[in-house]
């Protein structure tokens, strides 16, 4: 059986743990609470807009507008958004194997390439054959504006000269603190069909010329959709970092239950031994008649 010191430094050791993690869950928590107030609140922006911008192109009969154009996917890049931290369950494991699995269904059909956002993300790819075209590898999460800025640059670029066909995101969507849902989407072409509209459709007044307005909300669009996909993930991974600190937490103290229970049998053997010495010695005293 292990000494008594070694239990009790055992015993101290996962206290100091469940400290650690204790800690780790508070500053989790009040980062997801951030990171839910912006989702919260902007995501009926980011669920409405898109029908809004394809109607407003149809309306100004711009159907073959850059961005709404679809064509035949033989050069696709896919963005996978990871953490820059572990310590969040199977957060990015999950979605790095639905990742992987999305990219292996893809390559038979077209030449792809990889953007990944995140250090997991950046440190898996290093080891697969893909080619990775950009990465963010550090601070994604204090870098929202400025990544959502570079990539919206970098993809309409890509997408209007034609280097690529269809751009894919891969991240995990917050839905509940319990599991985030891994979602895999089409960012261009934005539409795959038309917008139907309503037979008592205005048509709107454009000033200035539609195809102004409708390149600007497109562009605008592709910078802020990007923006959406990062605090998505950014509420998931603090909602599956503080629920993975919480079961570390009970599941530090139930270790410390089980080990104090240890410690105070090994005690009470310890002294019940003890006392049945003294009391052997007690009983061979009486008979030599001492």
């Amino acid at each position: 059986m292990p000494a008594l010191i070694d239990l009790r430094r055992r015993i101290q050791s996962v206290r100091n743990s469940q400290q650690v993690t204790q800690a780790m869950k508070t500053v989790a928590t009040a980062r997801f609470k951030k990171a839910h107030r912006l989702v919260v609140e902007r995501r009926p922006f980011w669920h409405i807009f898109p029908d809004l911008a394809l109607a407003l192109s149809q309306a100004a009969g711009l159907g073959r507008q850059a961005f709404l154009e679809i064509r035949p996917e033989k050069k696709i890049e896919v963005i996978v958004i990871t953490s820059d931290k572990g310590l969040c369950g199977a957060f990015n494991s999950n979605l790095l194997a639905t990742a992987e699995a999305f990219l292996q269904q893809k390559k038979g059909e077209a030449a792809v390439a990889v953007i990944p956002v995140g250090r997991k993300a950046s440190a898996h790819f290093r080891r697969l054959k893909y080619p990775v075209v950009k990465a963010y590898a550090e601070g994604v999460d204090k870098r929202f504006e400025e990544i959502s800025r570079e990539l919206k640059q970098h993809l309409e670029y890509r997408f209007l000269f034609k280097q690529v066909d269809a751009v894919y995101v891969v991240y995990n969507e917050f839905r509940s603190i319990i599991a985030p849902r891994i979602t895999i989407t089409r960012l261009l072409p934005l539409g795959a069909e038309e917008t139907v509209l309503p037979p008592d459709h205005l048509q709107p007044d454009w000033e200035p010329e539609a195809s102004r307005i409708i390149d600007y909300l497109l562009r605008f669009y592709l910078k802020y959709q990007v923006q959406h996909y990062l605090l998505e993930s950014q509420a998931a991974e603090q909602a599956s970092r503080m629920m993975a600190m919480e079961n570390a937490t009970k599941n530090a103290e139930e270790l410390i239950s089980d080990l104090v229970l240890l410690l105070n049998k090994i005690r009470q053997a310890s002294i019940t031994r003890e006392l049945l010495e003294i009391q052997t010695a007690v009983e061979a005293l009486k008979q030599q008649g001492v």
